[in-house]
This record gives C-alpha cells, structure tokens and sequence, in this order.
C-alpha cells in the first residue's frame, strides 16, 4: 500500500501534474509516513483525487455540452454517438473545437462573397437600368454596353486631345468647347458667303437669289432652244456655229 500511495504521490508532485490541482501540503505531516528517510506526504492525496474525479466529471459535462454545440454548427462532423460510460478524452474536445472553429472561418470567408439573393438583385436592376426582358438577353446587352462605353471612351479622349483639354475635364467641358467651336465656324461661314455674294445685308441676299430664280428659267430654256436649232450638243459650240453662219 505504501509503494502505491507513494507512486500516487510522486505522479501528483510530478512537473507534468496540473498546477491547480496539486497542492503542497502547508502543515506539518499527519499521519506522515518515511521511506527510505522521505517523508510522503500522503494528507493530501484524497482531496487531489477527489478533485480530479470532479474535474473528470466536469470534463465529461463539457463533453456533451460541446456536442450539442457541434450539432448547430457542424453537424455532419457528429457520425457516432459516443457512450455515456465511455472515457473522455482531451483529443474528443479538441477535435470538437477545431471543426467548429473551421466552420467559422470558412463562413467568415464565404461571407465576403455576394450570396444568391443579391446577385440576383443585381441582375433585375442591370435589365431595368437598360431595358432588359429575359435573362437571356442580359449577356449580349452586357456586350453591347461595354462595346458602347469603349467607343465613348475612345471618342472622348480623342476629343480631349484635339481641343487640348485636361483628361480630367468633365464631358460637359468637352461639350461646352464643342458649341462654341460650332459657332465660330458658323459666324465665318456667314462671313464668307456674304464677301462671296458682295453683300452684307441679308436681304439683299435674299433679292439676289430670287432675282436668279426669276432670271435663270428663261435663260436655260433660250439655250436649249439654240442647241437644237444650231444641231450642236456643247453650250462652247455656240458661239463658233454662229459665226461660221456670218
């Protein structure tokens, strides 16, 4: 009995015994036993065990609880029933904690992703924004969408280069620069058929104009006249026909 109560005792003071379960014995020793000139220190032995029977219990409390836990989060991880009479084992806890905490990684993970209904909100907006009836519809438009922007895209900086903007110039810049180049080149034309007709008024244009309507009739019809009575197909042969007749 000594031998066991002494290899019980050495298990207890052993480094690998948990700090709060082993307690120095603070007293002096009752019912104290020497071997070999030792003293065993056997007062705290019962209390020890009893602990570690609480805390065994504890352990298997812990046990159930966590399973029950596991049966909310990973379900599938539980195949067995473990026995109610069989040991506990710190390695069973582990596992239990490990998959659960897995689980919430790989949730925390998938969770940065869009989930189904919001994808599918995404597609009902994109065909209400550009006129979309069916799904199968939504991938060429998405084509044509991005087809249309890089056109814009390319038209617009071509646009920043000749009129030497900013790239950073908003299109109501571009636009704005647009109009009054359109203006410009309106006022010159104006100018230039205004030198070209001799005239500065615009009424006077006018005049010319139906002065030409008035005139020209007349005078087309005099020349047709001419070239087939003269049997000559140029209106240059005119003029030499004529006179070869002097």
């Amino acid at each position: 009995i000594l031998k066991v109560l002494s290899s019980i005792d050495a298990v207890i003071r052993s480094q690998r015994a948990p700090p709060l379960i082993y307690r120095h014995s603070k007293g002096p020793a009752q019912n104290g036993v020497k071997e070999n000139g030792q003293e065993c220190g056997f007062e705290h032995l019962l209390p020890t065990i009893e602990m570690w029977a609480d805390q065994l219990m504890a352990v298997k409390d812990l046990h159930r609880s966590l399973r029950k836990l596991s049966l909310e989060v990973v379900p599938w991880h539980l195949t067995n029933t473990q026995d109610s009479r069989e040991a506990v084992r710190v390695e069973d806890l582990q596992f239990l904690v490990d998959a659960m905490l897995e689980e919430l990684e790989n949730k925390e993970k998938s969770s940065q992703s869009p989930s189904l209904q919001t994808l599918l909100a995404m597609v009902s907006h994109f065909q209400k924004l550009f006129d979309v009836t069916s799904l199968h519809g939504v991938y060429p438009r998405m084509n044509e969408v991005y087809t249309k922007l890089g056109e814009m895209t390319n038209a617009m900086r071509n646009l920043h280069e000749l009129l030497q903007l900013d790239t950073s110039a908003p299109p109501t810049v571009v636009v704005d620069t647009v109009g009054k180049l359109c203006d410009i080149i309106s006022e010159n034309v104006t100018e230039r058929v205004q030198q070209l007709l001799g005239t500065q008024d615009i009424h006077s244009i006018i005049n010319k104009l139906e002065e030409h309507e008035c005139f020209f009739p007349p005078f087309q019809a005099l020349i047709q006249d001419l070239l087939c009575l003269l049997e000559v197909s140029n209106l240059d042969d005119i003029l030499p026909t004529v006179k070869n007749l002097k």
